[in-house]
């Protein structure tokens, strides 16, 4: 029996690596920092089809997928998955009660989102927040209109390149600095004119994931995987953890969204590592971008 890889899980505020199995479901290894990866990649990389209310719907050709590709599906069931869905606004009578958030992730970087309230803080995890707030909560459209008014009236996006989040690991201030960056912003949202009526605020309470993502004493990112191949190994010390990414002692980040289609099994006892790689730019830009918003 086959297990697929899917990519980093995030549960109560501790990553763990997803795997799905056709006939048997899913289940998760949760990961340590400190722990020894190893692992190689085998066979070819393969459609995860469509995961909808916590279900997974095989791909119904088990079409392969390109191994730098951000996302493991294949044309047919990446359009099946957004012709349903909050975050291609496809879905937008879905009656859950949503969230506004203010994400920090480096010095002038924030952006504004709105994530479902019973995901609590996992979309923040999942996106490598370093620091966050609530501004609001209420119904979908309320919070969708809340998002426009904030982005226009702070100047701030709805979305930052994920290879910018990276690069702003490595020159992080103190908590006081970025908590002080959120507060600020937050007043200045609460203090604008033209939020919904339907939408109740929420007051400052700034929350940082340096302890989950392990950052004190974080390696500075040095090199990427820019995708797996077949007989690819990737081996080191797992020291700390961020959204999508793995950092491993040497430097190296494991982007685990290019883990997603692959099986993963263990490699030779003298394996180093043996994939494609580049160097974090300081610039911050890079091959794979944020995902959607949700």
């Amino acid at each position: 029996m086959t297990w697929w890889c899917t990519g980093i899980r995030w549960s109560e505020g501790r990553p763990a690596i997803g795997w799905y199995g056709q006939g048997r479901g899913e289940r998760a290894s949760v990961l340590a920092y400190g722990q020894r990866l190893a692992f190689v990649a085998r066979g070819e990389r393969q459609c995860l089809g469509v995961r909808r209310a916590g279900k997974r719907t095989p791909c119904p050709t088990s079409a392969t997928v390109p191994g730098r590709a951000g996302n493991a599906q294949c044309a047919a069931c990446a359009r099946l998955d957004r012709s349903f869905s909050v975050a291609a606004d496809t879905n937008v009578a879905d009656p859950r009660t949503y969230r506004v958030y203010l994400a920090w992730f480096g010095p002038g970087m924030v952006k504004v989102g709105i994530t479902a309230e019973e995901r609590g803080s996992a979309r923040l995890l999942e996106q490598g927040a370093v620091a966050w707030a609530w501004l609001g909560r209420g119904p979908l459209m309320a919070g969708r209109r809340a998002e426009e008014l904030l982005r226009a009236a702070l100047g701030v996006p709805d979305r930052i390149a994920y290879a910018r989040k990276r690069a702003a690991r490595a020159h992080l201030p103190g908590a006081p600095e970025w908590a002080r960056e959120v507060a600020e912003l937050h007043a200045r949202a609460a203090a604008l004119p033209g939020w919904p009526e339907s939408l109740e605020r929420v007051g400052c309470e700034v929350v940082d994931h340096a302890g989950a993502f392990g950052l004190e004493g974080l390696p500075a990112p040095a090199r990427v995987i820019t995708g797996m191949v077949p007989g690819g190994a990737v081996v080191g010390l797992l020291t700390g953890a961020a959204g999508p990414d793995l950092h491993l002692a040497d430097g190296l980040v494991v982007d685990t969204r290019l883990l997603a289609g692959w099986e993963l099994v263990a490699p030779a006892d003298d394996a180093v590592t043996s994939v494609p790689m580049a160097q974090v730019p300081a610039s911050g830009t890079g091959p794979v971008e944020q995902d959607g918003l949700f």
